[in-house]
């Protein structure tokens, strides 16, 4: 266990740089005293790092140190191996250096390591977009990719699904996200941080102004404050309905029994509610509210005219 710690700290030096004993104790979750001793015995062992005390202070690696990554576990490797995503690397310009990367870590591993990593690719592959339609054209992923990295302002012109639906807007990149097989950007602006899907970007220009990320800002913790204030927003309202045991399985409930059952569902608004439901046909009959009850009958009207005879 000892052993597998002395590796991770000696990595984190090796990609942080600079880290204080607080930061180190933090990130393997064990005390301060403890980072000492585990320090100590790196020094020991003639790994070439030093301390220094003060407000800059902190533990850090003579300039130029490089390990080499004999620390990995089989689990880590079949782990490092299997976030590696060729189609994302290509995407975002990096299809090169991914492979460049494989082929150095690989090259860094014992054989038997090498064997697991190498089944790894052999049998899993992650295919991120859904089934149903292309993955988006993305034409300028590339260069919002590049800001992003470079903390360089932009300025878009962006579609967007309300009037104006055009805009022009600076902003400043905070970080990529993909979902879904979908990209977006999440971006500081005149209104705040907002996120922009990167499929609807009709023109970028890159600014020569850098961007200074907000203190304590982090870009997983804000993507998933989106996601619970998006689903907050996407169900306003509620639908009663009478749901077949066929129906309530389609929709993810468990029926009542052999019969109907009655329930309550969230809607997102009356137009998606409608299409939605229309899906289902016979398995599901609307009752309230009366405008989305009304405006489905009044389509299986219009259907039932239309197919007659």
């Amino acid at each position: 266990m000892r052993a597998s710690r002395l590796v991770t700290l000696l990595l984190l030096l090796q990609n942080r740089g600079r880290m204080t004993a607080r930061q180190l104790a933090d990130e393997l979750e064990v005390s301060v005293r403890t980072v000492y001793r585990d320090v100590d015995a790196l020094g020991a062992a003639g790994i070439p790092l030093y301390g220094a005390a003060g407000h800059a202070g902190g533990y850090r690696l003579v300039d130029g140190y490089r390990t080499r990554l004999t620390g990995l576990t089989a689990d880590e490797a079949q782990a490092a191996f299997l976030a590696a995503l060729p189609g994302t690397a290509a995407d975002l310009g990096l299809g090169e250096a991914l492979a460049a990367a494989q082929l150095k870590l690989r090259a860094a591993l014992p054989a038997e390591l090498r064997e697991h990593a190498g089944r790894i690719q052999e049998r899993f592959l992650l295919d991120a977009p859904g089934w149903y339609g292309d993955a988006d054209r993305t034409p300028h992923l590339a260069a919002v990719a590049a800001a992003v990295w470079t903390r360089r302002a932009v300025v878009l012109r962006y579609r967007r699904w309300r009037a104006p639906e055009e805009i022009e807007r600076r902003v400043e990149p905070y970080g990529l996200v993909l979902k879904a097989g979908r990209w977006y950007l999440v971006a500081g602006g005149p209104s705040g941080t907002r996120t922009y899907r990167v499929d609807q970007i009709l023109e970028l220009h890159s600014l020569d102004e850098n961007v200074v990320t907000p203190d304590g800002f982090d870009l997983s913790a804000h993507w998933n404050s989106y996601l619970a204030d998006f689903r907050a927003r996407l169900h306003t309202g509620e639908a009663l309905v009478r749901l077949t045991p066929e129906g309530a399985r389609r929709l993810g409930l468990t029926p009542a029994g052999d019969g109907w059952t009655e329930t309550r569902v969230p809607i997102e608004s009356i137009e998606h509610a409608h299409g939605e439901f229309l899906r289902l046909g016979t398995d599901v009959e609307v009752i309230a509210p009366a405008e989305l009850r009304d405006r489905i009958a009044e389509t299986v009207r219009t259907l039932a005219t239309r197919y007659k005879g």
